[in-house]
């Protein structure tokens, strides 16, 4: 199991956002959470990914039990999300926008990559790479 959602539960004050939600999903699984404007999708998302933290249940992730996540850890941890209205920065290129996200992956400080030069331009090109199989992935 990748990711299990066990009985959870998220308040904002008197307001139940979601109350006792349950599901799992399994390597290479691909789920949707859909429903109307209010239902508490976009509150679940951020549960997952340690926005919020729930009232009760639980979140395990691969195999690991998640309490009081941080977002930062849970993008370093592989989980991410994406909003429904797309904002790339004006004037940049689909692979630079790409890149841009990829930043918490690098690890070379930001005079290297400032510089361009030695170990930065080998990891760029490393993870210029993988940025192109996204696009092609995506059919870009």
């Amino acid at each position: 199991m990748l990711l299990a959602v066990a009985d959870v539960t998220l308040r904002f004050g008197s307001i139940n956002a979601i109350s006792d939600v349950s599901f799992d999903i399994k390597r290479g699984e691909i789920r949707a959470i859909i429903g109307p404007n209010g239902a508490g999708k976009t509150s679940m998302l951020n549960v997952i990914n340690g926005f919020y933290n729930p009232q009760e249940g639980r979140i395990v992730f691969r195999g690991q039990t998640r309490s009081r996540m941080r977002p930062s850890i849970a993008a370093r941890q592989g989980i991410a999300r994406t909003f429904q209205n797309v904002a790339l920065f004006r004037g940049m290129t689909t692979l630079d926008n790409l890149m841009t996200g990829r930043a918490i992956h690098m690890h070379r400080g930001f005079a290297w990559q400032l510089l361009r030069h030695g170990p930065a331009m080998t990891e760029e090109i490393v993870h210029r790479r993988k940025v192109e199989e996204i696009i092609d992935f995506l059919e870009i």
